[in-house]
């Protein structure tokens, strides 16, 4: 999961709460501790996952497998030379 992805899905996870709460007639202090403690639950989970793949791939990597590349489907990258010019 890229990134980005994660934080749109955080930021709409984080309205849900909130809405949640809203509706669960909280006070404007409860909300924004609810949001707040689920935005760390969130970070935390997604900290374990990353470290978890590259755990993965560096395990996969030592016993000599074929690791896919970050970036599968890219063609012609390889091709490219190492120093482009600045300008035209």
């Amino acid at each position: 999961m890229s990134l980005p992805k994660f934080a749109i899905g955080m930021i709409f996870v984080i309205f849900a709460v909130a809405l949640w709460s809203a509706i669960d007639t909280a006070s404007f202090g409860m909300i924004i501790l609810r949001a707040i403690i689920c935005a760390i639950v969130l970070q935390v989970g997604y900290f374990i996952y990353v470290l978890g793949k590259v755990a993965m791939h560096s395990r996969a990597k030592s016993r000599g497998k074929a690791v896919e590349p970050v970036a599968s489907g890219a063609k012609g990258k390889a091709d490219l030379p190492l120093q482009r010019p600045l300008s035209r």
